[in-house]
């Protein structure tokens, strides 16, 4: 078809009645295109492909972009070549600015995140970090971690934290792990709010020396994983917390202390020495507890603007870290949530795109739900009042919980429940959402 053909069906046969759609209408079309991008092809090899583009369009969509044609310094040239990316996400980044959409996926987002804070596009920027929040958890953290520090995505830092404080466990046996920076395993074993067993730590660190010392083409020895790992590290690891049969079977095979280290720990856990020398016996706090509020499920809940609310008071005082919530199959919800304490102030709000995923509940079994997560955690005081959940809605119908009870014990804190549906908020007590409360003791 000729370009003339082309340009009859554009403005005269087609209803394009915006800018945007107009614009929208010639991304990746040789309609007009003043530019060429040759970047490699995404299969691989030494093959490169070409993106067809209008100067005009992207110089008024990035700083960057309007220097490179319109500045001191402007390209000249029909064709630039990138080097630092693939076709398929450079395609995406010019796909955002036509259209305002990209179509991202776990393959292509760091890459494209990359690109948006190359090109100075921060929308884009965003919206690579809320798909990477939605999509993240114990399996990937370790992948993702790095990344959002380098670009210094503060949100997705912290949510990936959260996810490794939360499920440490299953995030140190991931394949991510062994594969970090130090300076993030000394950050890790710092904290004091992960949640895992001292020795299951050990075993995960001695794992990434291990590691290390394959990469260097060194013998995995004591010593030598000692150096690897810095005293950082080693004295980051809290031994007098194992038991001592722990001890005996983990620590003294991995040969990661001195003698007299070991020497002087045998003697602690023997009631010879009351206070351990050079390690820290502090308790990490990090064991989150999950209170279920129905004892059965149900399909078919319907969003249709109303607010779904719940009151919650609790008899200890208890940092709620994630509130969880039902969805569908593959659904994604938009979710505006709020908390207010007995005072009515606002203690805290989260707004996003949600994506449903699997969750596992004792009580309920398996679900599909997503989980907000509150950064900092709430503190719930005890026997003061209620403290009220909003959480506004929108997407397809759901699960939804039934045979919720007024007064639920866990772990020995009691959480009492009130409705607010008689006053024309969606959920209750017997039935509705909030399905799981993730806390700590404080």
């Amino acid at each position: 078809m000729s370009v003339v053909a082309v340009g009859k069906d554009f403005w005269q046969l087609t209803a394009r009645s915006t800018v945007g759609e107009r614009c929208k209408s010639i991304f990746n079309q040789e309609l007009l295109s003043d530019v060429k991008f040759v970047v490699r092809d995404s299969q691989g090899g030494s093959r490169s492909k070409k993106i067809p583009a209008h100067k005009f369009v992207l110089a008024i969509s990035s700083p960057v972009f309007f220097a490179m044609f319109y500045g001191k310094l402007a390209e000249k040239k029909d064709s630039v070549e990138i080097s630092d990316c693939e076709y398929e996400s450079l395609l995406e980044l010019f796909r955002f600015i036509y259209s305002g959409e990209a179509n991202l996926n776990p393959d292509n987002v760091m890459q494209v995140m990359y690109l948006a804070k190359k090109y100075m596009l921060p929308s884009l920027a965003d919206q690579c970090s809320a798909f990477l929040q939605k999509n993240l958890d114990a399996s990937n953290v370790f992948h993702v971690l790095p990344d959002a520090q380098k670009y210094e995505e503060k949100e997705l830092i912290d949510y990936c934290w959260n996810v490794i404080e939360r499920e440490t466990e299953e995030a140190v046996k991931s394949d991510g792990f062994v594969t970090m920076e130090r300076s993030v395993l000394e950050e890790i074993v710092e904290k004091d709010s992960l949640n895992i067993k001292e020795v299951e730590l050990l075993k995960a660190i001695d794992r990434w020396a291990g590691k290390e010392c394959e990469k260097q083409g060194l013998v995995a020895e004591g010593s030598v994983k000692r150096r690897i790992l810095g005293e950082r590290i080693v004295k980051g690891i809290r031994f007098p917390l194992m038991k001592q049969e722990e001890f005996a079977d983990a620590v003294l095979d991995c040969d990661i202390l001195t003698k007299r280290e070991s020497y002087d720990l045998v003697k602690y856990f023997s009631s010879v020495l009351k206070v351990p020398v050079g390690f820290s016996s502090a308790k990490r706090a990090g064991h989150f507890e999950i209170m279920c509020r129905f004892s059965s499920l149900d399909k078919g809940w319907a969003y249709s603007g109303i607010t779904n609310r719940i009151a919650v008071r609790v008899d200890k005082d208890v940092l709620l870290h994630t509130v969880r919530l039902f969805g569908s199959d593959n659904s994604t919800y938009s979710v505006k949530l709020r908390a207010k304490d007995f005072n009515d102030s606002i203690v805290a709000t989260k707004e996003g795109q949600f994506l449903c995923k699997h969750m596992q509940s004792n009580l309920l079994g398996g679900y599909q739900g997503y989980e907000v997560v509150l950064e900092p955690p709430v503190v719930l005081k005890a026997k003061i009042g209620y403290y009220i959940f909003d959480a506004k809605i929108d997407g397809p119908p759901s699960l939804y919980g039934q045979g919720g009870q007024s007064q639920i014990e866990h772990s020995g804190v009691s959480f009492y429940f009130n409705s607010y549906s008689c006053w024309g908020y969606h959920t209750s007590v017997q039935e509705g959402q909030f399905s799981e409360f993730v806390f700590t003791l404080a």
